[in-house]
């Protein structure tokens, strides 16, 4: 069924105690990661969604648990003038994660069909043909061994305005608000149909969009956080070895126990 935005704007108030569910959710996490570096396996985390919807909250929850050494955030902007000179895709290329790593991306080659398609920073020809550039890029990575998770982080536009607003009033979150906030808030019409026909064309049975209710924080972070354990926790062993039986030995010698 196609994916309609209105269907994820109840902002319905978490049920039970945020901070035990939270911390649930970041020990399962941190077993999935765990997963990944027993079994050898490579993670993408995908977020897109409108500007102020919280998708920095949402990886900085997720992340709490993980060990630094095995996972990498992506935070997306603008390409430089390198990355202009190259086929869109390029610059994600280098970004993709190794064996027994996980990377997130805070926006991602999403952009040409979004931003770069609304704002006209690419040509109606470049960003029609992405949509199945794409789909053969997400093809190939999940064919060679990566899974990928897409979510997108979905407000509406009251909501936006009061995290705009929030962000103006707090002197230390002014930094992550600017011109292209208001810009872009400006456009949501043409934002939505961008997003209608990404969704319509992009969201395939091995790489398929999960849209998060982000509109009460809380909830919204608790829902990210689930879809991301329980999509990874089917495409990830989730067994665990036995302990080594020489390290057991080395172990109880070093403790002085016969056994352990």
């Amino acid at each position: 069924m196609a994916i309609d935005l209105a269907d994820y704007e109840k902002g319905a108030k978490l049920k039970g105690d945020y901070e035990t569910k939270l911390a649930e959710l970041q020990q399962r996490l941190a077993k999935i990661q765990v997963a990944h570096i027993i079994h050898d396996r490579r993670s993408v985390i995908m977020l897109e969604g409108w500007d102020a919807a919280g998708k920095g909250g949402i990886i900085k929850r997720m992340t709490a648990e993980w060990d630094p050494r095995y996972y990498q955030v992506h935070p997306i902007s603008a390409p430089n003038e390198e990355e202009r000179d190259h086929h869109f895709l390029w610059r994600f290329w280098t970004r993709l994660p190794a064996g027994q790593n996980i990377s997130l991306f805070d926006r991602s080659w999403y952009g040409r069909v979004l931003v770069e398609r609304v704002e006209g920073y690419c040509s109606k020809a470049e960003w029609k043909r992405a949509y199945d550039e794409i789909n053969a890029f997400e093809k190939q990575q999940i064919d060679a061994g990566t899974n990928i998770v897409k979510l997108f982080v979905h407000i509406t536009q009251e909501t936006q305005d009061e995290q705009l607003a929030q962000r103006l009033d707090t002197p230390w979150k002014r930094w992550k608000t600017g011109a292209d906030d208001y810009r872009n808030r400006a456009r949501r019409a043409d934002y939505l149909d961008a997003l209608h026909d990404m969704f319509r064309k992009t969201d395939t049975k091995q790489a398929p969009w999960h849209v998060i209710d982000n509109n009460h924080r809380k909830a919204g972070r608790i829902a990210a956080l689930t879809t991301v354990a329980k999509r990874l926790e089917k495409l990830v062993p989730m067994d665990f070895p036995e302990a080594d039986p020489e390290v057991v030995k080395l172990a109880a010698k070093a403790y002085g126990y016969k056994s352990i």
